[in-house]
């Protein structure tokens, strides 16, 4: 199969997923789904969770904003590496205008590597929501058409390494 045809294919299969156009319960699920990963929402509870946090809490937020940071850093140097538009829609405008590139998926990156500190660093309670939340987030940005699946996968190998790298940093 050729690269061609993958992309292809990758679109067919991400355009089957969209629900952006389509009123109802799905369509607004996804958007909260698909806003719940966004990077803002990340620096402003994590920074509020150093802040008012416990012993526990303050390095364990730290750790996560700090890889979360990092992360952003690497993501974008691969997508104005490579350079892949988004997928044409009109949900998710800011998006769009701030960061026109679409692979890899920032969002999938983020909630990965936030899954595998979690995993990692504990709670267990959380680390299950998070990672019962994060795949959720990843497919959220699919189906609101401002990522094709091949991003998602690729935001979800990067954070996966980022998160492994991570781990590997905080336990030393």
């Amino acid at each position: 199969m050729t690269w061609k045809r993958l992309l292809e294919l990758d679109a067919r299969l991400s355009a089957r997923m969209r629900v952006a156009e389509r009123p109802g319960l799905l369509r607004t699920v996804a958007i909260l789904l698909a806003h719940s990963g966004d990077s803002w929402f990340w620096w402003a509870g994590l920074g509020l969770l150093w802040w008012l946090g416990n012993p526990f809490w303050r390095p364990w937020a730290l750790a996560v904003l700090l890889s979360i940071i990092a992360l952003a850093v690497v993501v974008l140097a691969v997508k104005f590496t490579i350079r892949r538009r988004r997928p044409e829609g009109e949900w998710g405008s800011l998006y769009r205008k701030t960061d026109p590139h679409s692979f890899p998926s920032g969002h999938a990156a983020r909630v990965v590597l936030i899954a595998i500190l979690a995993l990692g660093l504990g709670p267990w309670w959380l680390a299950l929501i998070i990672c019962i939340w994060a795949p959720l987030v990843a497919l959220a940005r699919v189906a609101m058409g401002v990522h094709y699946l091949s991003d998602i996968v690729g935001g979800l190998v990067l954070g996966a390494v980022a998160g492994i790298v991570a781990l590997q940093i905080l336990s030393r």
